[in-house]
């Protein structure tokens, strides 16, 4: 399965305009709470240089977009129900909204940077509402989930575990099941909460909340995407939440929406993530139009460098979730596909990834029948077990046609 990415936070900081501008899908804005009341699922684009410029040929892309030497790689983005107090408990939307983000590999909690929404997502005056508070609001409440799933019924498997000897996370797999948490996750929260595997029926509830954060941690790491940066008190805030200890990304959702809109009807040239844009025919705008692009420019590319949003993308997954881009070709040589078409596609795959592994990305049965594959660049032959770089360009030959 793809990783999926989770836009998470309380109701009216920008999610649904941010997830908009990611995905170009219609979806209802308004500026008032829960507008969003279940989740939209979308294809988002990751931004990565293209190798084409590299081999200096004309790609041919077909699972992805190359615009001028930009790759965008196509990614899943989920943008789930405004997050209020006690939705552990079902409170508001809680329960569809934890089901959602249970979901999601890697978290981008979308705060109001402004601090002009209180804990319920109504309006107030800009700097009156501390942004960290919004932050702490998702993890307390998703940690809270997490220990009821885990406290209850816990002394049963943990009591087996201690009996026959062995780690608590091989007896609670029906706990997790669906929940996107891996033994690996299990192992590392408890290296982190410094509690004993092998004694868990010997932890007290409050060690056992502690492992529920660090599994919470493990499973669901997030970055913030501090919005509406381009408002008064966002700068403030947003050094306040980096001292925090948080990785943040300065946002302004409603800026890349108008830019993508603008692009995509051929007004201005600007691909998501660039540092500026162009304004191709000012002829067709009126004035205000004209005003609210050079305002966007001032207050948005000459102050944060660009609008944030595909920075956290890329962030979200090449950072959290540590992938890389490799592109396929069944020849090294002509860099080009069983169709003729130059670097055509280009995968997302976990760091890490083996050639053999890689072959099953294409098709299982190139894995099953692999017997090496070749590098473009050296034309040397990698085997089964060499592990892949970003960017690589990769042939597999196996021992019969996937």
């Amino acid at each position: 399965m793809p990783p999926l990415v989770g836009l998470v936070g309380k109701a009216n900081v920008g999610k649904s305009t941010f997830f908009a501008a990611a995905t170009l899908k219609p979806v209802e804005i308004a500026n008032f709470p829960f507008t969003t009341i279940k989740a939209n699922r979308g294809v988002g684009y990751l931004r990565t240089s293209c190798v084409c410029k590299e081999f200096h040929v004309q790609d041919q892309p077909n699972n992805s977009a190359c615009i001028d030497g930009v790759r965008l790689v196509p990614i899943d983005l989920i943008d789930t129900p405004g997050l209020i107090r006690g939705a552990h408990e079902g409170k508001g939307l809680g329960n569809q909204f934890l089901d959602e983000v249970r979901r999601a590999d890697a978290l981008i909690v979308v705060c109001d940077a402004a601090g002009c929404t209180d804990e319920g997502g109504v309006s107030c005056a800009p700097g009156t509402h501390d942004p960290i508070d919004d932050i702490k609001l998702f993890e307390e409440e998703f940690d809270a989930w997490l220990y009821g799933i885990m406290v209850k019924d816990w002394e049963r498997p943990a009591r087996t575990a201690e009996m026959k000897h062995e780690e608590i996370w091989k007896h609670i797999d029906e706990k997790v099941s669906g929940l996107g948490i891996t033994r690996n996750h299990m192992q590392i929260a408890c290296e982190k909460a410094k509690l004993n595997p092998f004694k868990a029926a010997q932890w007290t509830k409050a060690e056992l909340r502690v492992f529920c954060t660090e599994l919470r941690k493990a499973s669901k790491p997030l970055i913030v995407a501090a919005n509406k940066a381009d408002k008064e008190f966002a700068a403030e805030n947003i050094e306040k939440i980096r001292a925090a200890g948080y990785k943040v990304v300065p946002t302004c959702a409603e800026a890349e929406l108008a830019l993508r809109r603008a692009a995509e009807a051929g007004l201005v040239k600007y691909t998501p993530g660039d540092k500026d844009f162009a304004i191709l025919h000012p002829e067709k705008l009126n004035p205000n139009q004209i005003n609210a692009l050079e305002t966007i420019r001032e207050k948005v590319f000459k102050k944060w460098g660009g609008t944030g949003l595909q920075e956290a993308i890329n962030e979200a997954f090449y950072g959290l979730l540590d992938m890389i881009v490799v592109f396929p070709v069944e020849d090294a040589e002509k860099l080009t596909d069983g169709k003729g078409r130059v670097l055509p596609d280009c995968f997302l795959v976990p760091r890490g990834t083996t050639a053999r592994q890689f072959a099953g990305v294409i098709h299982t049965d190139l894995a099953k029948s692999f017997l090496f594959a070749v590098d473009a660049r050296t034309k040397r032959r990698l085997g089964e077990a060499q592990v892949l770089k970003d960017k690589d360009v990769i042939q597999i030959v196996s021992a019969k046609k996937g």
